[in-house]
C-alpha cells in the first residue's frame, strides 16, 4: 500500500489540485473502481453523520466492501491500546478510515498498521472536510487562487485543515477569533509556510469585520464542538460578537459564498435563516464530502 492522509499536509498543493480534480470528474459521473476486492474499516469514537455515510458510500461506489466499527465496540486505549487494534485491523482489511478523540491516536495508528490510515477527524484537523470544502469554492468560483476565505469564529480542527489548504491552492485565507481561540502553532505554521509557496496570504484578526471585508467565502462553524461541553458557557460569551448574520456577509463581496461544515446551530455561530441564506453552498459542501473522500481513497491505493 502506500500513504497516509492524517492531514492536508500530507499531499503537495499539486496533488491537492489533482485529488480536487479527481472528485469532480467522478461527481460528474466518472465511474472507477479503485477499491475493487478492497476491504476498508471505519472506525468512528465521536458520532458522524456526514462522514460515515459518505464514507460507507464511496467505499461501495469504488468497489470496495466497508466495515464499521463503534466506539463501544473497540475502546481504543480503554478496552484495548491502540498499537493493537491497528495491527489486528491491519492483517485483515487494506485501509482504516478513523475518527479519533486524539490526533496522537491516528499517529499510533500509523506507526503499527502498514495498511493506509485516513483522517475521518481528530482534534487537531479536519482534512476530508477540507478537501470538500475547496472544491466546492472552486465548482462556485472556477479557480481558487486569489479567492479570499473569511474563516469566523473557533481557530479548531476545520480552520486548522481549511488554512492549510487554501494556502497550498493560493488562495488567501484569514480568520477573526478571540486571541485566546487561535489554530494551533504547527497547522498554522504550515498554513503560512504554504501561503510563501503559493505567493497567498493567511492572517489573523481580532473583529470578524475586518475577516469579512472584501471577502469571497464567508465560512464558520461551531463553537463548543464534541468533547468541548464543559467549556460551552465560556465559549458562548467569547464567541457572542461573532455570529454570521446578514449584516455580517455585507461586508464581503456581493456573490459572497456562505459556508459551513454542518452540524449548525441557529442563534449561536449562525443567525437563523443562514442555512437557507441566497448565497448559501452549505449542502454543496455536503454533498462534495462524497466526492472528496472517494478521490482520496482512490490516492492512497494509486
Amino acid at each position: 500500500m502506500t500513504r497516509n492522509f492524517l492531514s492536508v499536509a500530507d499531499l503537495s498543493p499539486h496533488e491537492i489540485g489533482l485529488s480536487i480534480d479527481s472528485a469532480i470528474r467522478m461527481k460528474g459521473g466518472e465511474s472507477t473502481k479503485p477499491l475493487d476486492g478492497m476491504t476498508v474499516a471505519t472506525l468512528f469514537e465521536k458520532p458522524s453523520l456526514r462522514t460515515r455515510v459518505s464514507f460507507e458510500i464511496g467505499i461501495r461506489q469504488l468497489g470496495g466492501d466497508c466495515v464499521n466499527l463503534g466506539a463501544s465496540e473497540v475502546g481504543l486505549g480503554v478496552r484495548e491500546p491502540v498499537a493493537d487494534v491497528a495491527r489486528v485491523l491491519d492483517r485483515w482489511v487494506d485501509i482504516i478510515v478513523v475518527r479519533v478523540n486524539s490526533h496522537d491516536s491516528l499517529l499510533e495508528f500509523a506507526e503499527y498498521a502498514n495498511a493506509p490510515i485516513v483522517n475521518a477527524l481528530s482534534d487537531l484537523e479536519h482534512p476530508c472536510q477540507a478537501m470538500a470544502d475547496i472544491m466546492t469554492i472552486q465548482e462556485h468560483r472556477g479557480e481558487l487562487r486569489g479567492q479570499r476565505v473569511a474563516y469566523i469564529g473557533d481557530g479548531n480542527n476545520t480552520a486548522a485543515s481549511l488554512a492549510i489548504a487554501c494556502a497550498s491552492v493560493g488562495a488567501d485565507f484569514v480568520i477573526a477569533a478571540p486571541p485566546d481561540y487561535q489554530i494551533p502553532t504547527p497547522a498554522w505554521e504550515e498554513a503560512n509556510r504554504r501561503a510563501s509557496e503559493s505567493q497567498s496570504k493567511v492572517g489573523w484578526v481580532e473583529l470578524p469585520q475586518q475577516a469579512a471585508r472584501g471577502a469571497d467565502v464567508v465560512y464558520t462553524d461551531t463553537w463548543v464542538s464534541m468533547g468541548q461541553d464543559d467549556e460551552t458557557e465560556v465559549r458562548l460569551e467569547a464567541f457572542k460578537e461573532y455570529q454570521v448574520n446578514e449584516e455580517l456577509m455585507s461586508y464581503a463581496k456581493p456573490d459572497a459564498l456562505f459556508m459551513h461544515d454542518l452540524p449548525a446551530y441557529e442563534g449561536k455561530e449562525i443567525a437563523p435563516g443562514m442555512i437557507d441564506h441566497p448565497r448559501s453552498v452549505v449542502f454543496d459542501q455536503a454533498e462534495n464530502r462524497l466526492h472528496a473522500q472517494k478521490a482520496i481513497l482512490a490516492g492512497v491505493v494509486t
